[in-house]
């Protein structure tokens, strides 16, 4: 036997240890239903990035049932969709999600593609995002990979602990190779290592006694070493951040019945953010921290208006913007 084809066999077994633990144990989402549209897995793939399930499936369901197909956002108010989005965070994809649903409905006819290549033409839509709709929406054969994926076969094929900090052509090769040839073979497949990936393999913490290939683990056989880029990786804080600020901003926004000016703005930002009113100890901070406050809130709302996050009218209030619908 060759190496090619030891490689081959090893990699069969364990698709289907992986697969066969994903049908006794896989969640009940409502993006995996029978019923579910190409269009409902579009905005659930699109939500999920950098956000867990536990927080987008409330705000996918009532999203959906209020935009059920591609026109019916397309046609709403951006103020209502930026609302819609919640604290779900990063809510450029918020727009960008409407945008691409103004794409379907002008090149598709309001129905999601069904190639590669189109999807990755519609606004917002990558490699990763056109791969999953491919795979969950129309049981097409597609290489679907997000850190879980790159994480359980970093472990359990690469013997490392997790992968490199950047997705790499190796990787990608890698993930080609192993993925089933047949279209309801590998979205399965992609599907169940993003699941245990999600559930089992997690990143900090991972349950290695509930794990249905541990002991096809190179990674555990190698006695689970450390992570070898840990010195490459960057940690993102929150409190007192740029993004902590913009956050603020638009919960602000969002939850006002029109235009806000400044001064409630710095309320809610300088006034009320942790360390911006008191120190812990009920000591009034020092007008260079009130400044660099200042001066942040300046940053966040220049940020917010030039992504197309927030508009000003023109006596300088701040609203969430209101094309297309209105």
């Amino acid at each position: 036997m060759t190496s090619s084809t030891a490689g081959s066999a090893a990699h069969a077994v364990l698709r289907a240890a992986i697969t066969d633990w994903f049908a006794r144990t896989a969640r009940d989402l409502p993006w995996r239903a029978p019923d579910r549209t190409a269009w409902g897995v579009l905005v659930s793939e699109v939500m999920l990035q950098q956000t867990p399930v536990v927080r987008v499936e409330p705000v996918w369901r009532s999203w959906m049932e209020r935009w059920p197909e591609p026109a019916d956002l397309a046609r709403a108010d951006t103020a209502d969709v930026l609302r819609a989005w919640g604290r779900l965070g990063y809510p450029r994809r918020a727009l960008r999600l409407q945008e691409c649903a103004a794409a379907v409905v002008e090149r598709h006819d309001g129905a999601v593609p069904r190639t590669e290549d189109e999807l990755r033409a519609l606004p917002g839509i990558g490699e990763y995002t056109a791969a999953a709709v491919l795979a969950f929406a129309y049981g097409r054969r597609a290489v679907v990979v997000d850190t879980n994926v790159r994480r359980v076969l970093a472990r359990t094929i690469g013997g490392t602990a997790l992968p490199a900090p950047s997705y790499t052509a190796a990787e990608r090769a890698l993930a080609t190779a192993i993925a089933p040839a047949g279209d309801a073979e590998a979205a399965r497949w992609a599907a169940a290592s993003m699941e245990l990936g999600a559930l089992v393999c997690t990143a900090r913490s991972p349950r290695c006694d509930a794990c249905p290939v541990a002991g096809l683990c190179a990674w555990r056989t190698a006695g689970s070493p450390p992570d070898e880029h840990a010195g490459r990786r960057r940690t993102q804080a929150w409190h007192g951040t740029d993004r902590q600020c913009r956050g603020r901003v638009m919960a602000t926004l969002r939850e006002a019945d029109g235009p806000v000016d400044r001064g409630v703005l710095v309320e809610a930002w300088v006034r009320s953010a942790g360390t911006a009113a008191d120190d812990g100890a009920g000591r009034t901070p020092a007008r260079s921290d009130v400044a660099a406050r200042l001066a942040q809130l300046d940053r966040a709302i220049a940020g917010l208006i030039e992504d197309g996050l927030a508009e000003q009218d023109p006596s300088g209030r701040l609203h969430l913007p209101n094309a297309p619908g209105n």
